[in-house]
C-alpha cells in the first residue's frame, strides 16, 4: 500500500520511511511537512494511507486531515503524534481520521495499526481510546429512539466507539463474535453508515 508521511521533523520522516520501506506491503510515495503539502501531494500521488503529525507549521494535521477527507475520502488517515490531547483527538476524529496513535509505541505495533486501518478498522492506542471514552461520558446524551435502536444495539455501538474488537465486545456482553458482527451490521443499516469508522464518528458527534 502507498503511504504518505506528513511531519515537520526531518529525522522522524527519515526514520518512518526507513521503517516502512523495510516492509514488503508498504511503499512510501511522498513526504510532506505540513497539512497543505500533504493535501497537494494527495492530489498527485493518491496514497492509500497518510501518516499525519498533528502540530506542524502553517497548516496543522487536523486541518490537513479535513482538507484531504473532503476531497479524497477514500484515503485513510492515521494521526501519529507525541501529543495525547483530548481536543486534538476529538478534532482529528471529527475531521475523519481513522486512527490516532502515539510516537512512543513500538515500531511493530505502529505497522500493525496501519495494516488494520488499511483493512477498514478504526485504530486508537489504548491511552487515546480511554480519552475518547471519557469525552463520550462527558458529552450530552441524545435521544436515540428516533433511530429505532434497541438497548443492546446501543451498548454494542458504545463499545465499538470505545475501540473494542468484536471478540472484546462479545466477551464483555457474554455473546459470540458472530452475534456482535450481526449487531454491528444491523446498526450500520439503521444509521445508514458504511463502516465501523463512520459508526464511531457518528457516536462521538452525537454525544459531543
Amino acid at each position: 500500500m502507498k503511504v504518505l508521511i506528513a511531519d515537520d521533523d526531518e529525522l522522524v520522516c527519515d526514520g518512518l520511511k526507513l521503517l516502512l520501506d523495510m516492509e514488503d506491503d508498504f511503499e512510501v510515495v511522498g513526504i510532506a511537512h505540513n497539512g497543505i503539502e500533504a493535501f497537494n501531494l494527495c492530489k498527485r500521488l493518491l496514497p492509500d494511507i497518510v501518516l499525519m503529525d498533528i502540530r506542524m507549521p502553517d497548516i496543522d494535521g487536523v486541518i490537513g486531515t479535513r482538507l484531504i477527507k473532503e476531497k479524497f475520502n477514500q484515503v485513510k488517515i492515521v494521526i501519529l503524534t507525541t501529543f495525547k490531547d483530548d481536543e486534538y483527538i476529538k478534532e482529528a476524529i471529527k475531521s475523519g481520521a481513522e486512527g490516532y496513535i502515539l510516537k512512543n509505541q513500538k515500531a511493530d505495533t505502529m505497522i500493525e495499526s496501519l495494516r488494520a486501518v488499511s483493512k477498514g478498522s478504526f485504530v486508537f492506542q489504548k491511552e487515546v481510546a480511554s480519552s475518547i471514552s471519557s469525552m463520550l461520558r462527558e458529552g450530552h446524551k441524545v435521544d436515540m429512539s428516533k433511530f429505532n435502536l434497541s438497548q443492546r444495539e446501543i451498548e454494542v455501538m458504545k463499545l465499538v466507539a470505545d475501540g473494542l474488537s468484536n471478540k472484546e465486545i462479545g466477551d464483555k456482553l457474554f455473546i459470540s463474535d458472530g452475534t456482535v458482527r450481526n449487531y454491528v451490521t444491523m446498526i450500520l443499516e439503521k444509521l445508514n453508515l458504511r463502516d465501523r469508522t463512520q459508526l464511531a464518528i457518528f457516536y462521538l458527534k452525537s454525544f459531543n
